[in-house]
């Protein structure tokens, strides 16, 4: 049997290689309505148009391609696709920092999204290095990733576009450029080629991909639908909380960099220390519960906030719904093949492209339908009760999900 690689250089690559996938993301909350209205000389209501479909064309490429990320690193590895994303990001980051009109930005998200399908083959990197409890731990790592790349991103956004609007994306530019360099010496492949498989365009494709999920495994199936509102209630939070604080206690931008460092450091704790007592002590699906739960209380608390500090409060419990998501990752991983966890991760790369579709402008028209003039009840908080309502529906599918699980044993 071939010999795992554990090095502690290769798991420290990999957070990096998804930090600076969501990083990205994070950067253009805070800046991107800025550079929308100096390219294109436009007002906040027409960027904010313009800011739907650039997010529209990252998730739609991202959707596409991330099983034929996920099955080309089933096929040739994981470390070719996650070094050739990486510095397909890099390239990304720099169209956007000197692009001249908005067609350009389209171009950067497009190249984005097609790399940031990555995410699928860094988590199958973990699922191949990991066994047990050591990988709900270990997905505990990419949901810590995760979270300090967004909210670092967001702070990143805010405060370095103080000094220049276009730096921000510079700066992502060399990170990502940076790592792909040091993952060139560092990163060791995790996937021997005894436990390659042949590369079938079939399997690549998204739909039939959740398809074949659905029909074979429906328990599993049950839990991916689960991990798919959990997403979608996420973007209320990732993609609305600007417009949020800007519109109902009138924010700068420096206080929702400085909301996003608070945030950063507590999902840190969590994810990358906290699960790692928390799934051993209680198990995977009491996790999960517990997480969905905390999301809930979380979000319905954010949506009746009445003062500004109140955020830094109710933001406790909504990032102890963290200790959900490395969870049902784990619970998930733990019922495919070896060989096949570069598609199931696909699945969950394709289940968040599909959040990000769907929960922005959700979200948004929510928010925009009652905090409008016309609108007969003034409620900015209403997307994030929706999200809370959508957390609760997550748990009982959760739960009939292992309920399932037991019967099919």
């Amino acid at each position: 049997m071939a010999k795992k690689p554990k090095h502690s250089a290769a798991l420290g690559f990999i957070f990096i290689t998804i930090f600076i996938d969501v990083l990205g993301l994070g950067i253009i909350i805070p800046v991107l309505p800025k550079l929308l209205q100096t390219l294109g000389h436009i007002d906040v209501r027409e960027a904010s148009w313009y800011n739907g479909w650039l997010t529209f064309v990252y998730a739609f490429m991202q959707l596409m391609f991330a099983t034929i990320m996920g099955n080309l690193s089933d096929r040739y590895g994981r470390r070719p696709i996650l070094l050739i994303s990486l510095f397909g990001f890099g390239i990304d980051y720099m169209v956007m920092a000197f692009a001249p009109t908005i067609m350009w930005l389209f171009a950067g998200r497009t190249i984005a999204g097609i790399c940031g399908a990555s995410t699928s083959t860094a988590t199958a990197y973990i699922a191949d290095v990991s066994t047990g409890n050591k990988r709900a731990a270990n997905f505990g790592l990419v949901g810590a990733a995760s979270a300090i790349g967004l909210i670092f991103g967001i702070a990143l956004g805010a405060y370095l576009s103080a000094i220049n609007l276009r730096l921000p994306f510079m700066a992502a530019a060399a990170f990502a450029f940076g790592n792909g360099l040091y993952g060139l010496f560092v990163l060791p492949e995790s996937l021997p080629r005894e436990h390659r498989r042949k590369f079938e365009w079939k399997r690549a494709n998204p739909l039939l991909s959740l398809l074949r999920i659905y029909k074979k495994q429906p328990a599993l199936a049950s839990l991916l639908g689960a991990t798919c509102l959990v997403y979608i209630a996420q973007k209320a939070v990732e993609y609305l909380l600007s417009f949020f604080v800007y519109e109902k206690f009138d924010w700068t931008p420096a206080s929702v960099g400085t909301l996003g460092i608070f945030l950063g450091l507590i999902l840190v704790a969590i994810q990358g220390g906290l699960i790692r007592y928390t799934v051993p002590k209680f198990g995977q699906q009491k996790n999960i519960i517990a997480g969905l739960i905390f999301y809930a209380i979380g979000l319905s608390l954010i949506a009746v906030a009445s003062k500004g500090w109140m955020l830094y409060l109710f933001m406790i419990p909504y990032c102890l719904g963290g200790l959900s998501g490395p969870a049902l990752q784990g619970v998930a991983s733990a019922q495919v093949a070896n060989n096949e966890q570069g598609e199931l991760q696909g699945a969950f790369a394709i289940l968040n492209s599909i959040s990000l579709i769907v929960g922005p402008l959700l979200f948004s028209y929510v928010f925009f339908f009652f905090t409008k003039k016309t609108s007969a009840v003034y409620f900015p908080g209403a997307p994030y009760l929706l999200a809370a309502i959508l957390m609760i529906v997550s748990t009982f599918i959760a739960i009939r999900s292992f309920k399932k699980k037991h019967s099919l044993v």
